[in-house]
Protein backbone atom coordinates (compact mmCIF):
# COMPACT_ATOMS: atom_id res chain seq x y z
CA UNK A 1 0.00 0.00 0.00
CA UNK A 2 1.75 3.33 -1.14
CA UNK A 3 0.44 5.86 0.90
CA UNK A 4 0.25 9.96 -0.62
CA UNK A 5 1.18 12.71 1.81
CA UNK A 6 -1.57 13.52 4.25
CA UNK A 7 -0.28 17.10 3.66
CA UNK A 8 -0.55 17.05 0.25
CA UNK A 9 -4.01 14.95 0.27
CA UNK A 10 -6.12 17.74 2.32
CA UNK A 11 -4.48 20.46 0.65
CA UNK A 12 -7.23 22.04 -1.80
CA UNK A 13 -9.64 18.50 -0.85
CA UNK A 14 -13.56 19.63 0.76
CA UNK A 15 -14.51 18.21 3.86
CA UNK A 16 -17.84 17.90 5.29
CA UNK A 17 -17.92 17.09 8.95
CA UNK A 18 -20.71 15.81 10.75
CA UNK A 19 -21.06 16.19 14.29
CA UNK A 20 -19.18 19.08 14.39
CA UNK A 21 -19.32 20.37 17.89
CA UNK A 22 -18.60 16.85 19.58
CA UNK A 23 -15.12 15.99 20.87
CA UNK A 24 -13.32 13.88 18.43
CA UNK A 25 -14.64 16.85 15.24
CA UNK A 26 -13.56 19.54 17.46
CA UNK A 27 -9.89 17.95 17.37
CA UNK A 28 -10.12 16.91 13.96
CA UNK A 29 -11.13 20.40 12.79
CA UNK A 30 -8.00 22.33 14.83
CA UNK A 31 -5.67 19.73 13.57
CA UNK A 32 -6.62 20.50 9.85
CA UNK A 33 -6.47 23.81 10.08
CA UNK A 34 -2.97 24.10 12.03
CA UNK A 35 -1.29 21.90 9.85
CA UNK A 36 -2.66 22.55 6.02
CA UNK A 37 -4.10 25.87 6.15
CA UNK A 38 -4.80 25.48 2.32
CA UNK A 39 -7.65 22.54 2.89
CA UNK A 40 -10.10 24.22 0.44
CA UNK A 41 -13.53 23.90 2.70
CA UNK A 42 -14.68 22.56 5.61
CA UNK A 43 -18.82 22.31 6.26
CA UNK A 44 -19.41 21.35 9.42
CA UNK A 45 -22.62 19.98 10.21
CA UNK A 46 -23.98 21.52 13.19
CA UNK A 47 -27.67 20.48 14.61
CA UNK A 48 -28.98 23.75 15.22
CA UNK A 49 -32.36 25.97 13.49
CA UNK A 50 -30.72 28.40 11.24
CA UNK A 51 -27.54 30.16 10.35
CA UNK A 52 -27.40 32.51 13.70
CA UNK A 53 -27.74 29.21 15.97
CA UNK A 54 -25.55 27.26 13.87
CA UNK A 55 -22.80 30.07 14.12
CA UNK A 56 -23.69 30.94 17.67
CA UNK A 57 -22.65 27.14 18.79
CA UNK A 58 -19.67 27.13 16.46
CA UNK A 59 -18.23 30.33 18.76
CA UNK A 60 -19.35 29.09 22.00
CA UNK A 61 -18.97 25.18 21.41
CA UNK A 62 -16.08 25.08 18.82
CA UNK A 63 -14.03 27.81 17.88
CA UNK A 64 -14.00 29.12 21.62
CA UNK A 65 -12.23 25.75 23.66
CA UNK A 66 -8.84 26.23 24.81
CA UNK A 67 -8.63 23.58 22.48
CA UNK A 68 -7.84 26.31 19.49
CA UNK A 69 -5.50 28.04 21.66
CA UNK A 70 -2.20 27.43 20.13
CA UNK A 71 -3.45 27.84 16.40
CA UNK A 72 -4.58 31.23 17.90
CA UNK A 73 -1.14 31.81 18.72
CA UNK A 74 0.52 30.79 16.07
CA UNK A 75 -1.88 32.53 13.52
CA UNK A 76 -2.73 35.81 15.80
CA UNK A 77 -6.28 36.35 16.19
CA UNK A 78 -7.19 38.32 12.83
CA UNK A 79 -5.51 35.66 10.80
CA UNK A 80 -7.62 32.85 12.58
CA UNK A 81 -10.65 34.37 11.85
CA UNK A 82 -9.95 35.41 8.23
CA UNK A 83 -8.68 32.30 7.34
CA UNK A 84 -12.01 30.67 9.46
CA UNK A 85 -14.30 33.31 7.07
CA UNK A 86 -12.43 32.08 4.18
CA UNK A 87 -12.28 28.08 4.80
CA UNK A 88 -15.43 27.05 7.39
CA UNK A 89 -18.87 26.61 6.41
CA UNK A 90 -21.34 25.91 9.19
CA UNK A 91 -24.71 24.26 8.01
CA UNK A 92 -27.27 23.98 10.14
CA UNK A 93 -29.07 20.91 10.25
CA UNK A 94 -29.53 17.97 11.62
CA UNK A 95 -28.54 14.12 11.02
CA UNK A 96 -31.89 12.32 12.12
CA UNK A 97 -33.34 13.60 9.07
CA UNK A 98 -32.70 13.42 4.57
CA UNK A 99 -30.54 15.58 3.21
CA UNK A 100 -28.88 15.93 6.70
CA UNK A 101 -31.56 18.22 7.67
CA UNK A 102 -30.27 20.83 4.98
CA UNK A 103 -32.84 23.48 4.46
CA UNK A 104 -30.86 25.76 2.16
CA UNK A 105 -31.34 24.06 -1.28
CA UNK A 106 -28.59 26.20 -2.33
CA UNK A 107 -25.99 25.08 0.14
CA UNK A 108 -27.07 21.66 -0.30
CA UNK A 109 -26.10 21.53 -4.04
CA UNK A 110 -23.08 23.67 -3.34
CA UNK A 111 -22.17 20.66 -0.84
CA UNK A 112 -23.03 17.70 -3.37
CA UNK A 113 -20.82 19.59 -5.92
CA UNK A 114 -18.01 20.08 -4.09
CA UNK A 115 -17.27 17.70 -1.31
CA UNK A 116 -14.43 15.27 -1.71
CA UNK A 117 -14.50 13.90 2.02
CA UNK A 118 -17.24 13.37 4.44
CA UNK A 119 -15.89 12.48 8.41
CA UNK A 120 -19.03 11.09 10.12
CA UNK A 121 -18.42 11.88 13.76
CA UNK A 122 -21.98 12.64 14.40
CA UNK A 123 -23.06 10.51 17.51
CA UNK A 124 -24.77 10.39 20.58
CA UNK A 125 -22.49 7.99 22.94
CA UNK A 126 -24.67 7.87 26.26
CA UNK A 127 -25.20 4.13 27.63
CA UNK A 128 -28.47 4.11 28.41
CA UNK A 129 -29.65 7.08 25.68
CA UNK A 130 -33.34 6.79 24.95
CA UNK A 131 -33.85 4.33 22.15
CA UNK A 132 -35.59 6.59 19.82
CA UNK A 133 -32.51 9.48 19.81
CA UNK A 134 -30.22 7.20 19.68
CA UNK A 135 -31.74 5.03 16.77
CA UNK A 136 -32.33 8.31 15.21
CA UNK A 137 -28.51 9.81 15.55
CA UNK A 138 -26.27 7.00 15.58
CA UNK A 139 -28.36 4.48 13.21
CA UNK A 140 -30.77 6.34 10.79
CA UNK A 141 -28.18 9.01 10.89
CA UNK A 142 -25.11 6.78 9.41
CA UNK A 143 -28.08 6.18 6.85
CA UNK A 144 -28.83 9.51 5.72
CA UNK A 145 -25.21 10.32 5.77
CA UNK A 146 -24.46 7.54 3.20
CA UNK A 147 -27.55 8.73 0.92
CA UNK A 148 -26.24 12.22 1.16
CA UNK A 149 -22.59 11.61 0.17
CA UNK A 150 -23.92 8.69 -2.67
CA UNK A 151 -25.55 12.64 -4.23
CA UNK A 152 -21.80 13.95 -3.67
CA UNK A 153 -20.18 13.57 -7.64
CA UNK A 154 -16.31 14.48 -6.52
CA UNK A 155 -16.86 12.30 -3.40
CA UNK A 156 -13.59 10.41 -2.72
CA UNK A 157 -14.07 8.63 0.49
CA UNK A 158 -16.53 8.29 3.21
CA UNK A 159 -15.40 7.72 6.88
CA UNK A 160 -17.54 6.64 9.28
CA UNK A 161 -16.47 6.04 12.71
CA UNK A 162 -17.41 3.59 15.10
CA UNK A 163 -16.74 2.07 18.39
CA UNK A 164 -14.43 -1.18 18.84
CA UNK A 165 -17.46 -1.79 20.89
CA UNK A 166 -19.45 -2.99 18.29
CA UNK A 167 -18.29 -6.39 19.38
CA UNK A 168 -20.51 -6.50 22.11
CA UNK A 169 -19.15 -8.74 25.10
CA UNK A 170 -17.40 -11.32 22.85
CA UNK A 171 -13.60 -12.56 24.48
CA UNK A 172 -10.51 -13.67 22.80
CA UNK A 173 -9.35 -11.71 19.70
CA UNK A 174 -11.69 -9.50 18.48
CA UNK A 175 -11.06 -9.10 14.36
CA UNK A 176 -11.50 -6.21 12.16
CA UNK A 177 -14.27 -7.53 10.45
CA UNK A 178 -17.42 -6.01 8.84
CA UNK A 179 -21.04 -6.32 10.33
CA UNK A 180 -24.05 -7.58 8.01
CA UNK A 181 -27.17 -6.77 7.92
CA UNK A 182 -29.74 -8.94 10.24
CA UNK A 183 -26.48 -9.85 12.27
CA UNK A 184 -26.86 -10.83 16.11
CA UNK A 185 -24.65 -12.41 18.57
CA UNK A 186 -26.60 -14.57 21.08
CA UNK A 187 -28.44 -16.34 18.46
CA UNK A 188 -31.71 -14.63 18.34
CA UNK A 189 -33.78 -13.95 15.40
CA UNK A 190 -32.59 -11.77 12.50
CA UNK A 191 -32.27 -7.90 13.50
CA UNK A 192 -34.35 -6.10 11.20
CA UNK A 193 -34.10 -1.73 11.76
CA UNK A 194 -37.04 -1.19 10.07
CA UNK A 195 -39.13 -3.24 12.42
CA UNK A 196 -36.93 -1.67 15.07
CA UNK A 197 -38.16 1.35 14.06
CA UNK A 198 -41.81 0.17 14.02
CA UNK A 199 -40.79 -0.91 18.00
CA UNK A 200 -40.39 2.51 18.96
CA UNK A 201 -42.94 4.18 16.91
CA UNK A 202 -45.26 2.39 18.61
CA UNK A 203 -43.64 2.55 22.29
CA UNK A 204 -43.84 6.27 21.58
CA UNK A 205 -48.03 5.31 20.43
CA UNK A 206 -48.39 3.67 23.38
CA UNK A 207 -47.08 6.48 26.44
CA UNK A 208 -48.71 9.62 24.60
CA UNK A 209 -51.61 7.53 24.68
CA UNK A 210 -51.34 7.52 28.54
CA UNK A 211 -50.75 10.39 28.72
CA UNK A 212 -46.99 10.22 29.76
CA UNK A 213 -45.03 12.85 31.36
CA UNK A 214 -41.53 13.46 29.66
CA UNK A 215 -39.81 12.43 32.75
CA UNK A 216 -42.14 8.49 32.70
CA UNK A 217 -41.24 8.92 28.22
CA UNK A 218 -37.90 9.27 28.88
CA UNK A 219 -37.18 6.26 31.47
CA UNK A 220 -39.68 4.16 29.34
CA UNK A 221 -37.55 5.20 25.96
CA UNK A 222 -34.01 4.12 27.80
CA UNK A 223 -35.37 1.19 28.52
CA UNK A 224 -36.60 -0.19 25.68
CA UNK A 225 -33.21 0.81 24.12
CA UNK A 226 -31.29 -1.60 26.89
CA UNK A 227 -33.94 -4.32 26.56
CA UNK A 228 -33.91 -4.41 22.45
CA UNK A 229 -29.78 -4.12 22.93
CA UNK A 230 -30.01 -6.74 25.04
CA UNK A 231 -32.68 -9.42 23.15
CA UNK A 232 -29.81 -8.86 20.04
CA UNK A 233 -26.59 -9.56 21.93
CA UNK A 234 -25.42 -6.14 22.80
CA UNK A 235 -25.21 -4.63 26.27
CA UNK A 236 -26.19 -1.23 26.14
CA UNK A 237 -28.36 1.16 23.65
CA UNK A 238 -25.02 3.00 22.84
CA UNK A 239 -22.96 0.07 20.92
CA UNK A 240 -26.60 -1.65 19.90
CA UNK A 241 -27.17 1.26 17.79
CA UNK A 242 -23.37 2.00 16.57
CA UNK A 243 -23.70 -1.98 15.39
CA UNK A 244 -26.66 -1.19 13.25
CA UNK A 245 -25.02 1.86 11.81
CA UNK A 246 -22.21 -0.33 10.75
CA UNK A 247 -24.27 -2.67 9.33
CA UNK A 248 -26.83 -0.31 6.91
CA UNK A 249 -23.25 1.69 5.58
CA UNK A 250 -21.87 -2.10 4.77
CA UNK A 251 -25.53 -2.30 2.76
CA UNK A 252 -25.93 0.88 1.16
CA UNK A 253 -22.60 1.96 0.52
CA UNK A 254 -22.45 0.18 -3.09
CA UNK A 255 -19.20 1.50 -5.30
CA UNK A 256 -18.56 4.00 -2.82
CA UNK A 257 -15.05 4.26 -0.96
CA UNK A 258 -15.52 3.21 2.76
CA UNK A 259 -13.30 3.39 5.66
CA UNK A 260 -14.51 2.34 8.98
CA UNK A 261 -12.92 3.12 12.09
CA UNK A 262 -13.65 2.11 15.53
CA UNK A 263 -11.88 3.33 18.38
CA UNK A 264 -11.29 1.67 21.72
CA UNK A 265 -12.16 4.03 24.90
CA UNK A 266 -10.80 7.58 23.77
CA UNK A 267 -9.15 9.70 26.44
CA UNK A 268 -7.92 12.88 26.28
CA UNK A 269 -4.69 14.23 23.67
CA UNK A 270 -1.25 12.54 23.78
CA UNK A 271 0.35 15.35 22.30
CA UNK A 272 -1.21 17.64 20.07
CA UNK A 273 -2.55 20.34 20.18
CA UNK A 274 -1.30 20.08 23.33
CA UNK A 275 -1.46 17.12 25.64
CA UNK A 276 -4.03 16.54 28.50
CA UNK A 277 -6.99 18.21 26.71
CA UNK A 278 -10.32 16.79 27.33
CA UNK A 279 -13.92 17.53 27.20
CA UNK A 280 -16.96 15.91 29.10
CA UNK A 281 -16.82 12.73 31.83
CA UNK A 282 -16.14 10.31 29.00
CA UNK A 283 -16.60 6.26 30.60
CA UNK A 284 -13.07 5.62 32.60
CA UNK A 285 -12.81 9.56 33.98
CA UNK A 286 -16.51 8.86 35.89
CA UNK A 287 -14.36 6.63 38.54
CA UNK A 288 -11.45 8.85 38.41
CA UNK A 289 -13.96 12.10 39.17
CA UNK A 290 -15.51 9.56 41.52
CA UNK A 291 -11.95 8.03 43.17
CA UNK A 292 -10.66 11.73 43.33
CA UNK A 293 -13.83 13.51 44.79
CA UNK A 294 -14.31 10.61 47.29
CA UNK A 295 -17.01 9.43 46.40
CA UNK A 296 -15.88 6.13 44.93
CA UNK A 297 -14.38 3.72 47.62
CA UNK A 298 -15.34 0.40 46.33
CA UNK A 299 -16.33 -0.87 42.86
CA UNK A 300 -16.88 -4.07 40.68
CA UNK A 301 -13.96 -5.48 38.05
CA UNK A 302 -11.42 -7.95 37.72
CA UNK A 303 -8.07 -5.84 38.28
CA UNK A 304 -6.38 -8.15 36.39
CA UNK A 305 -8.58 -6.98 33.31
CA UNK A 306 -7.40 -5.04 30.12
CA UNK A 307 -8.87 -1.75 29.48
CA UNK A 308 -8.37 -0.68 26.05
CA UNK A 309 -7.43 2.90 26.07
CA UNK A 310 -6.39 5.46 23.46
CA UNK A 311 -5.65 9.30 23.26
CA UNK A 312 -7.82 11.49 21.30
CA UNK A 313 -5.11 12.98 18.70
CA UNK A 314 -4.25 9.64 17.95
CA UNK A 315 -7.49 8.96 16.57
CA UNK A 316 -7.71 11.46 14.60
CA UNK A 317 -4.42 11.36 12.78
CA UNK A 318 -5.60 7.61 12.53
CA UNK A 319 -8.99 8.55 10.74
CA UNK A 320 -6.75 11.54 8.58
CA UNK A 321 -4.04 8.57 7.11
CA UNK A 322 -6.61 5.92 6.87
CA UNK A 323 -8.70 8.44 4.56
CA UNK A 324 -5.42 9.10 2.42
CA UNK A 325 -5.12 5.36 2.24
CA UNK A 326 -8.81 4.63 0.76
CA UNK A 327 -9.20 8.02 -1.42
CA UNK A 328 -10.85 6.45 -4.85
CA UNK A 329 -10.16 2.99 -3.59
CA UNK A 330 -11.91 -0.35 -4.12
CA UNK A 331 -10.91 -1.98 -0.99
CA UNK A 332 -13.21 -0.65 1.99
CA UNK A 333 -11.12 -0.52 5.31
CA UNK A 334 -12.25 -1.46 9.02
CA UNK A 335 -8.99 -0.18 11.18
CA UNK A 336 -9.68 -0.85 15.23
CA UNK A 337 -7.93 1.99 17.05
CA UNK A 338 -6.96 0.62 20.32
CA UNK A 339 -4.12 -0.56 22.74
CA UNK A 340 -4.97 -3.72 23.94
CA UNK A 341 -3.19 -5.64 21.84
CA UNK A 342 0.37 -3.53 21.28
CA UNK A 343 0.31 -1.60 24.86
CA UNK A 344 -2.15 -3.15 27.10
CA UNK A 345 -2.52 -0.98 30.39
CA UNK A 346 -4.93 -3.06 33.37
CA UNK A 347 -7.15 -1.59 35.92
CA UNK A 348 -4.77 -2.14 38.70
CA UNK A 349 -2.47 0.39 36.72
CA UNK A 350 -4.95 2.65 36.89
CA UNK A 351 -5.94 2.35 39.89
CA UNK A 352 -2.33 2.72 40.67
CA UNK A 353 -1.48 6.03 39.12
CA UNK A 354 -4.70 7.90 40.17
CA UNK A 355 -3.60 6.74 43.84
CA UNK A 356 -0.63 8.18 43.59
CA UNK A 357 -1.76 11.24 41.56
CA UNK A 358 -4.60 12.39 43.81
CA UNK A 359 -2.03 11.40 46.92
CA UNK A 360 -0.11 13.79 45.64
CA UNK A 361 -2.82 16.55 44.10
CA UNK A 362 -5.90 15.97 46.96
CA UNK A 363 -9.15 17.45 45.10
CA UNK A 364 -10.31 19.91 47.69
CA UNK A 365 -13.78 19.46 48.34
CA UNK A 366 -16.51 22.51 48.89
CA UNK A 367 -15.57 22.83 52.16
CA UNK A 368 -12.03 23.86 51.41
CA UNK A 369 -10.60 20.70 52.48
CA UNK A 370 -8.60 18.15 51.00
CA UNK A 371 -10.17 14.79 50.48
CA UNK A 372 -8.22 12.15 51.65
CA UNK A 373 -7.80 8.30 48.74
CA UNK A 374 -7.35 5.20 49.84
CA UNK A 375 -7.29 2.39 47.93
CA UNK A 376 -10.45 1.53 46.46
CA UNK A 377 -12.07 -2.10 47.38
CA UNK A 378 -12.68 -3.79 44.39
CA UNK A 379 -15.55 -6.70 44.39
CA UNK A 380 -14.77 -9.49 42.07
CA UNK A 381 -18.58 -10.65 41.20
CA UNK A 382 -22.01 -9.09 40.89
CA UNK A 383 -23.39 -10.94 43.96
CA UNK A 384 -20.17 -10.25 46.54
CA UNK A 385 -20.82 -6.61 45.43
CA UNK A 386 -24.29 -6.29 46.44
CA UNK A 387 -23.23 -8.24 49.61
CA UNK A 388 -20.95 -5.47 50.16
CA UNK A 389 -23.19 -2.84 49.18
CA UNK A 390 -25.87 -4.30 51.69
CA UNK A 391 -23.84 -4.69 54.92
CA UNK A 392 -21.72 -0.92 54.32
CA UNK A 393 -23.72 1.47 52.91
CA UNK A 394 -27.81 0.36 52.66
CA UNK A 395 -28.58 -1.23 55.68
CA UNK A 396 -26.70 2.17 57.17
CA UNK A 397 -29.33 4.28 55.15
CA UNK A 398 -32.15 2.08 56.47
CA UNK A 399 -31.19 3.53 59.64
CA UNK A 400 -30.11 6.74 58.89
CA UNK A 401 -33.97 7.16 57.14
CA UNK A 402 -35.44 5.50 60.32
CA UNK A 403 -34.17 7.82 62.33
CA UNK A 404 -35.13 11.01 60.63
CA UNK A 405 -38.53 9.94 60.70
CA UNK A 406 -38.34 10.11 64.79
CA UNK A 407 -35.71 12.97 64.77
CA UNK A 408 -37.40 15.45 62.61
CA UNK A 409 -35.09 14.77 60.19
CA UNK A 410 -32.30 15.77 62.10
CA UNK A 411 -29.55 13.56 59.71
CA UNK A 412 -31.15 14.59 56.38
CA UNK A 413 -27.90 15.80 55.01
CA UNK A 414 -25.85 12.83 56.62
CA UNK A 415 -28.47 10.84 54.62
CA UNK A 416 -29.01 12.59 51.23
CA UNK A 417 -25.11 12.59 50.88
CA UNK A 418 -25.03 8.53 51.63
CA UNK A 419 -27.82 8.21 49.34
CA UNK A 420 -26.25 9.87 46.65
CA UNK A 421 -23.18 8.29 46.75
CA UNK A 422 -24.46 4.42 46.62
CA UNK A 423 -26.62 6.22 43.75
CA UNK A 424 -23.61 6.99 42.10
CA UNK A 425 -21.88 3.98 42.35
CA UNK A 426 -24.80 2.05 41.54
CA UNK A 427 -25.15 3.50 38.12
CA UNK A 428 -21.66 3.32 37.21
CA UNK A 429 -21.29 -0.48 37.74
CA UNK A 430 -24.89 -1.03 35.92
CA UNK A 431 -23.75 1.07 33.03
CA UNK A 432 -19.98 -0.32 32.93
CA UNK A 433 -20.46 -4.01 34.13
CA UNK A 434 -19.72 -5.08 30.64
CA UNK A 435 -16.45 -3.48 30.43
CA UNK A 436 -15.41 -4.09 33.79
CA UNK A 437 -15.12 -7.75 33.47
CA UNK A 438 -14.29 -7.25 29.59
CA UNK A 439 -12.25 -10.03 27.86
CA UNK A 440 -11.59 -8.95 24.63
CA UNK A 441 -8.63 -7.97 23.00
CA UNK A 442 -8.79 -6.01 19.43
CA UNK A 443 -7.09 -6.52 16.51
CA UNK A 444 -5.71 -4.46 14.74
CA UNK A 445 -3.84 -5.86 12.11
CA UNK A 446 -5.24 -3.59 9.57
CA UNK A 447 -4.53 -0.46 11.51
CA UNK A 448 -0.89 -2.24 11.99
CA UNK A 449 -0.71 -2.22 8.01
CA UNK A 450 -1.70 1.09 7.83
CA UNK A 451 0.73 2.18 10.15
CA UNK A 452 3.78 0.45 8.36
CA UNK A 453 2.58 2.15 4.95
CA UNK A 454 2.57 5.43 6.24
CA UNK A 455 5.83 4.77 7.37
CA UNK A 456 7.17 3.42 4.19
CA UNK A 457 5.48 5.68 2.41
CA UNK A 458 7.11 8.12 3.63
CA UNK A 459 4.64 10.03 5.71
CA UNK A 460 5.09 12.63 8.05
CA UNK A 461 4.55 10.29 10.66
CA UNK A 462 5.78 12.74 13.50
CA UNK A 463 2.59 15.03 12.70
CA UNK A 464 0.05 12.14 11.73
CA UNK A 465 1.14 9.67 14.85
CA UNK A 466 -1.04 7.07 16.15
CA UNK A 467 1.23 3.88 17.14
CA UNK A 468 -0.09 3.11 21.12
CA UNK A 469 3.71 1.43 21.39
CA UNK A 470 4.88 4.85 21.76
CA UNK A 471 2.88 5.53 25.44
CA UNK A 472 4.58 5.51 28.41
CA UNK A 473 0.99 4.49 30.63
CA UNK A 474 2.22 5.50 33.64
CA UNK A 475 3.77 8.99 32.30
CA UNK A 476 0.72 9.21 30.40
CA UNK A 477 -1.57 9.12 32.91
CA UNK A 478 -0.28 10.55 35.85
CA UNK A 479 1.70 13.67 34.18
CA UNK A 480 -1.02 14.07 30.75
CA UNK A 481 -4.48 12.52 31.67
CA UNK A 482 -6.12 13.24 35.07
CA UNK A 483 -4.16 16.72 35.45
CA UNK A 484 -5.93 17.25 31.88
CA UNK A 485 -9.64 16.08 33.03
CA UNK A 486 -9.21 17.73 36.49
CA UNK A 487 -8.29 20.89 34.98
CA UNK A 488 -10.68 20.82 31.98
CA UNK A 489 -13.20 18.78 33.13
CA UNK A 490 -13.61 18.88 36.61
CA UNK A 491 -13.14 22.31 37.65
Amino acid sequence: MKLESPLLFLEHRTILVTGAAGFLAKIFLEKVLRVQPDVKKLYLLIRAEDDKLAKQRFQNEIIGKELFRVLKEKLGAARLNSLISEKVVMVPGDITCEDLGVKDNELIHQMWSQVDVIVNLAATTNFDERYDVALGVNTLGAKHVVEFAKKCCKLDVLVHVSTAYVSGEKGGLIHEKPYRMGETLNGASGLDIDAERGVVEERLKQLQGAAASDKATSIAMKELGIKRAKIYGWPNTYVFTKAMAEMLVGQLKGDMPVVILRPAIVTSTYKEPFPGWAEGVRTVDSLALGYGTGRLTCFLGDLNGVVDVIPADMVVNSIIVAMVAHANQRSDGIYQMGSSLRNPVRYVNLQDYAFHYFTENPWINKDGKPVKVGKVTVLKSMASFHRYMAIRYTLWLKGLELANAALCRSFQGTYTDLDRKIKFVMRLVELYRPYLFFKGVFDDSNTEKLRMAAKESGVETDIFYFDPNSIDWEDYVTNIHIPGIVKHVFK
